[in-house]
């Protein structure tokens, strides 16, 4: 039986339209796409992975694993994404359909190796049903409580090392990553070479760095760590994990030492290193009232605040009882109060924020607005800016909620502004992206001037479909007609929106793609097609018919 099934796809396919296929973007209409076409994607990822799977992995000309991988082109993009105050990092967007075949490996990959996972590893815990790959219970929160607990049963004596792995995700050699998977699969699997290659694709022929914002990063990323973590526990070291945070548990400060020592080499092995300004050695009673402060354990409006779970999911049995209980719970808290006190602030705290961005929709229409003006502010915005990417989204629900529509126009007004007062918060990709989502329920001049000029200047093929999506839903003939008549220069991922949107334009979206229907066999050919078989460019028409 081979290692991969076609189930392994159907689960990537279903993760990915009801979470999305990036955490650090918003929704692409791509997730839409992939959510109502699951079977028929899952299918078409299969196939190739049954073709791959029937070649030698190198060394046989002209057809063998290797060189086949690596004559594909697999369209990616780095994205550049605010991380923190100040900082940033790089996110990778991924075509819709290698993004399905990557995670359908890595769920393969996270099924077997679960099992062999630590218990003191918090991050990413596989499911082996369901929607979702992840059990959210397996939280950070999670972790922290139990680094409380581990502190407390050492007793008074107890001293705690924090430490983190320096820009992680960047260092990872996929030579190391490609090791651990053969050692999870029989000798003859064509699993490792796949995600070697891949992964070399994705990072422009490098040999290290994993694709930042998607799933099968995440399950490569638990998995060479997890060498680790066996490491750790050999050694007798009290530890616990999420992703690349370490707590390590000892007895005093040389145990401490020696702990930190010991990590350092079991990490320099995999030719990774701690971040040594995020190492902190800590007492125990310092650790856990810094733990709980951070938790919110005071009972005060931030502490309720903190401890909120907004996820909300509309297919549970008591879905409306969920909601309504959460919206009451909101309500009940002095929001404006929390957000005017971090004003004052020299640093906000940026999960607080996010957290009042997560809660807007809750809220009255009146209460929703004059919080949306305070985080939209121009004196205010800039001190927000690392809470940006859910301030846009929660801005996003309610533009799109009927209940909300009586501020609608005031919640126009502020978003218009901001190219104006604050555009240095737009250079990042992945900021540009959460802005124009925000934007592209109504026409304004000031928008339409925006995107235009963007659209016009920006070298990123993602932030150019989310313009052509703008224009879109504003029925924009005049942008429509000026990028259909340059439709053979354009990217094929531009394309591809540009022709979603041809539906949206009566006669010239019809006459448009009858003229380029053929045209599209070539522009999309992804060099995975079979006879006989739908391709991509097929379901993907048919879904936009």
């Amino acid at each position: 039986m081979s290692d991969v099934t076609l189930d392994h796809f159907k689960r990537a396919t279903a993760d990915i339209g009801a979470n999305g296929d990036n955490d650090t973007l918003p929704f692409d209409i791509d997730v839409r796409f992939i959510n109502e076409n699951q079977e028929r994607l899952a299918e078409l990822a299969y196939r190739y992975f049954e073709y791959l799977d029937g070649l030698p992995k190198k060394d046989t000309k002209p057809l063998n694993v290797r060189d086949t991988i690596n004559s594909l082109d697999v369209f990616s993009e780095r994205l550049l994404v605010p991380t923190g105050a100040a900082g940033f990092r790089i996110t990778t967007k991924i075509h819709p359909l290698w993004n399905i075949y990557l995670n359908g490996l890595g769920v393969a990959i996270a099924e077997v190796h679960e099992p062999m996972r630590s218990d003191r590893v918090h991050s990413y815990r596989f499911l082996s049903q369901g929607n979702k790959l992840f059990d959210w219970t397996s939280s950070w929160r999670a972790f922290r409580e139990a680094s409380i607990a581990d502190c407390e049963a050492v007793g008074d004596r107890a001293v705690v090392v924090q430490t983190d792995i320096s820009s992680f995700y960047e260092h990872v050699y996929h030579h190391r990553i490609e090791n651990c998977i053969d050692d999870l699969f029989s000798e003859g699997s064509k699993v490792a070479i796949q995600v070697d290659r891949f992964l070399s694709k994705l990072a422009s022929g490098r040999s290290f760095g994993l694709p930042v914002g998607g799933q099968c990063s995440r399950i490569l990323a638990e998995l060479l760590l997890s060498s680790v973590d066996q490491r750790l526990t050999e050694e007798g070291i009290r530890w616990r994990r999420y992703v690349d945070d370490f707590v390590l548990v000892t007895n005093n400060q040389a145990d401490a030492y020696r702990a930190l020592a010991f990590l350092s080499h079991a990490l320099a092995d995999y030719g990774l290193s701690l971040n040594r300004t995020k190492t902190t050695v800590l007492t125990g009673k310092h650790f856990c009232d810094y733990v709980r402060t951070q938790l919110g354990g005071a009972g005060d409006d931030s502490s309720k605040l903190r401890e909120i779970d907004l996820h909300f999911d509309p297919y549970s049995d008591s879905c409306l009882d969920d909601y309504e209980a959460l919206r009451e719970t909101v309500e009940s808290l002095e929001v404006r109060a929390l957000l005017d006190l971090e004003l004052n602030k020299g640093q906000p705290d940026t999960f607080l924020v996010a957290q009042i961005g997560r809660t807007l929709r809750y809220h009255s229409p009146g209460v929703a607005l004059q919080l949306c003006g305070t985080l939209l502010s121009p004196k205010n915005l800039h001190a927000f800016r690392a809470s940006w990417t859910t301030i846009m989204r929660g801005i996003s629900t309610v533009r799109k909620d009927d209940a909300f529509t009586d501020i609608f126009d005031g919640i126009d007004m502020l978003l218009d502004a901001i190219p104006e007062h604050s555009p240095h918060l737009l250079l990042a990709e992945a900021s540009c992206l959460h802005f124009l989502r925000a934007i592209r329920f109504r026409r304004t001049d000031t928008r339409g001037q925006y995107v235009s000029r963007l659209y016009s200047s920006t070298p990123s093929q993602s932030v150019k479909r989310a313009c052509i999506d703008c224009w879109r839903q504003w029925k924009d003939r005049p942008s429509f007609i000026r990028i259909r008549n340059n439709w053979s220069s354009i990217n094929p991922e531009e394309q591809r929106m540009l022709w979603l949107a041809g539906k949206d334009f009566g006669d010239d979206g019809k006459n448009f793609r009858a003229q380029e229907k053929r045209s599209t066999v070539n522009y999309w050919r992804l060099g995975i097609e079979q006879d006989g078989f739908p391709t991509f460019a097929d379901i993907y028409k048919k879904w936009c018919a």
